[in-house]
């Protein structure tokens, strides 16, 4: 996904540790009626979905669905899944150089290894899985507006098949050449795709597998479709420490209610973001390349450094937690829960967290905060900080640290710290399991998908067909270079054969989180600058007429920010995805879009620095809590929240130089109060003083500020009420 959600039901091969495997082998299935022969119009009634579907008791969209060849060498049986909408009738069989204006468009999930049927039944597609596995209509699904396809890639993903010895991708230049040939034989079966515009979508890992096809596409002389624009949602464009661990300041200033809005926390936080090199400040246009990011600084203790290496992509694959989480930590307290705490733990828990506080301010005090000469990464967690601040969330932060921690392997799905989706904070949030319906043998049919295994949600991705991760190997066993290694090259092509980028992002993610898609974008050179030349601050609207993000368009690039949205964004805000598809992927709404003009530079529909505190859209004030369906909130006290924004705008206010983080302290610190708000209920309160006085010195001078800290209360309140 990396991906819901996500990102993400298997064992997976981390910093060449490895668990024992067998190399899944898979083939399609002849269904009655294929033709014999090259692929042709003839193939489009045997890839036609005929059969009545389980469960589904609504009219859909003439679809077809089934397994394509690759076209790999020695490798027959390696194919990709796909499983295609038309948007009205007769358009997706159209004849060749018929509908040549009518666009297309193809949608990829990521993982690696996780299916894109994720996409259709979770996300943008005609028919959704409900809670309780029903199947419900999408009002707001994409295939609305264009032929749509939803494809299992790469080989071996979904329903996709791909013979054990070496049939699945040795890298992802070798993914791009099995796309190109799928949509070789793809057009042949639908033959007006050729020359119809192509819009290519997908989110999470296909932030990598779209700049390779892309790439793949611009390399070859007369490629099989004709692309026109792609967009990437919450994508991993980048190194894994760029996407997760450098952001991971923002996340805090965004949401926070994770570190329970505590200004020594984030001071902590900020200082080791700094000494990890991750404080990247971005200009209008960027002045300079960013230096890259090298492999993430671990812990001073190689056997933790092993341990925080195999859990970082926990916050990527879901299923993963199960696995890099279990017993106590003694060194540092921290408690992996399978059971609700008891009163007197959580009691504990808050006499822990006021030793962390003392142990990190002990540890700031005896250094300059402004200088950073003699500052020090934590011993402890390095510059994993995404594994912390998720440590501090689950033991120390309401309402994170209230409830019991769930894994549902088999769901890709756990709480309540869920970094798809930071307010979401049920344990474990709201399930929706496709399998069911997949799997059964109806819908295998009717499909026409492979009898030689069964759809999972996500996989092990073998690259290389091995479980062994190669030299130089990402995380997931990947040996391919980042997409943002060569970003420059391909906007320089994508400029050529003005095709658009599309950036999008979800503000409630911490997988992918909305500042390292800046960043990579500020780092690349598009139509002769680099960067964006003006912050984006240009808001835009769903149907309705509600605030639904953040747009800006500069020389063929689009960049947004979604409100109230996660790492899907089309799952969590439906509505205003369905907007920004229609008018901003498909259309052509000029929203947000840079002019010059006599040498005076405007935006269409105007700028509204407001919405943003630096570069900041603020997150939600209210964190669901509880399980499955509840709708429970907590929402921290007004004063604690107005004592953060007064807290944070000062440190807004000090202008950071390039390659040093400012800190500054206000004269006060909030404390972690608050209020629970269930459904149908009145609201319970706790309150606890404020802190004392606190300053920043002078250059050389330590920061010195009084915390005192009384939140026991309203935590023993909260759980009196729960239990």
């Amino acid at each position: 996904m990396l991906s819901v959600v996500s990102s993400v039901a298997v064992v997976l091969v981390l910093v060449n540790v490895v668990c024992p495997q067998t190399v899944p082998n898979s083939f399609p299935h002849d269904y009655p009626g294929k033709p014999s022969g090259d692929f042709s119009p003839e193939w489009q009634n045997y890839y036609l979905v005929k059969d009545a579907l389980p469960n589904v008791t609504f009219p859909l969209n003439r679809n077809w669905a089934g397994s394509i060849p690759v076209n790999r060498t020695n490798h027959p049986n390696d194919t990709l899944f796909f499983w295609a909408f038309e948007s009205k009738n007769g358009s997706l069989t159209a004849s060749a150089n018929e509908s040549s204006s009518e666009p297309w468009a193809l949608w990829l999930n990521g993982g690696p290894g996780a299916s894109s049927m994720l996409g259709l039944l979770l996300e943008n597609g005609p028919l959704h899985i409900a809670a309780n596995g029903s199947l419900i209509p999408n009002n707001v699904s994409w295939d609305k507006l264009v032929d749509y396809i939803w494809i299992d890639q790469p080989v071996g993903t979904g329903f996709s098949t791909a013979e054990s010895d070496g049939g699945y991708i040795e890298d992802e230049d070798q993914m791009g050449e099995d796309f190109l040939n799928f949509l070789r034989n793809l057009v042949k079966i639908f033959p007006s795709l050729a020359t119809r515009p192509l819009f290519i979508t997908g989110e999470s890992y296909a932030g990598t597998y779209i700049p390779y096809i892309t790439k793949a596409i611009f390399s070859t002389p007369n490629p099989p479709v004709n692309l026109v624009k792609f967009a990437i949602g919450n994508g991993a464009m980048g190194a894994e420490p760029e996407y997760e661990d450098l952001p991971i300041l923002t996340v805090i200033e965004t949401y926070p209610q994770l570190i329970g809005y505590d200004t020594d926390v984030y001071n902590y936080f900020k200082e080791q973001s700094h000494l990890c090199g991750f404080d990247f400040n971005l200009t209008y246009p960027q002045n300079g390349k960013f230096p890259p990011v090298g492999p993430t600084i671990g812990p001073t203790d190689p056997a933790r450094a092993a341990q925080l290496a195999s859990r970082s992509p926990a916050l990527i694959r879901k299923t993963l937690a199960a696995i890099a989480r279990g017993a106590e930590n003694p060194a540092t307290g921290i408690v992996r829960r399978t059971r609700p705490a008891l009163r007197r733990e959580v009691v504990e828990r808050e006499r822990r967290r006021r030793r962390w506080i003392a142990e990190k301010k002990e540890a700031v005090e005896r250094r300059d905060l402004t200088g950073r000469a003699n500052g020090t990464i934590d011993p402890f967690y390095g510059c994993f900080l995404s594994s912390e601040i998720e440590d501090y969330a689950l033991n120390f932060s309401l309402p994170w640290n209230l409830s019991q921690e769930i894994v549902i392997e088999s769901l890709d799905d756990y709480g309540p710290f869920n970094p798809y989706n930071v307010p979401d904070a049920r344990a474990p949030p709201l399930a929706l399991d496709p399998t069911t319906f997949l799997n059964d043998n109806r819908t295998r049919t009717a499909l026409h998908a492979p009898t030689s295994k069964n759809w999972t949600l996500q996989i092990n991705y073998p690259f290389n067909s091995s479980f062994e991760s190669g030299p130089g190997a990402n995380v997931f066993g990947d040996p391919s270079v980042e997409p943002v290694s060569f970003f420059d090259e391909l906007a320089s092509n994508a400029t050529a054969r003005n095709v658009s980028v599309i950036i999008y992002l979800g503000n409630d993610d911490t997988v992918v989180p909305h500042f390292s898609s800046e960043s990579e974008c500020f780092n690349t050179t598009f139509g002769g600058i680099q960067g964006f030349t003006r912050k984006p601050s240009t808001p835009f609207t769903d149907d309705s007429g509600n605030f639904a993000g953040i747009v800006h368009q500069e020389r063929n690039w689009t960049y947004a920010l979604f409100a109230r949205a996660g790492h899907e964004v089309p799952e969590y805000t439906p509505e205003a995805a369905f907007v920004f598809f229609r008018e901003f992927i498909l259309g052509n709404n000029e929203t947000g879009l840079v002019t010059n003009s006599s040498g005076t530079s405007s935006v269409i529909g105007g700028e509204d620095p407001s919405l943003l505190v630096g570069d900041i859209l603020p997150g939600e004030s209210a964190i669901l809590f509880g399980s499955g369906s509840a709708t429970s909130t907590f929402v921290y006290p007004s004063a604690t929240i107005a004592a953060w924004d007064s807290f944070f705008a000062s440190v807004q206010s000090v202008s950071p130089t390039s390659g040093a983080s400012s800190v500054s302290s206000p004269s006060g610190s909030s404390s972690p109060s608050g209020s629970v708000s269930p459904s149908g209920s009145g609201t319970l309160s706790g309150t606890s003083p404020s802190n004392t006085s606190g300053a920043l010195r002078n250059r050389g001078e330590a920061l010195r500020r009084t915390w005192v800290m009384q939140g026991v209360l309203v935590v023993a309140l909260i759980w009196s009420w729960m239990f």
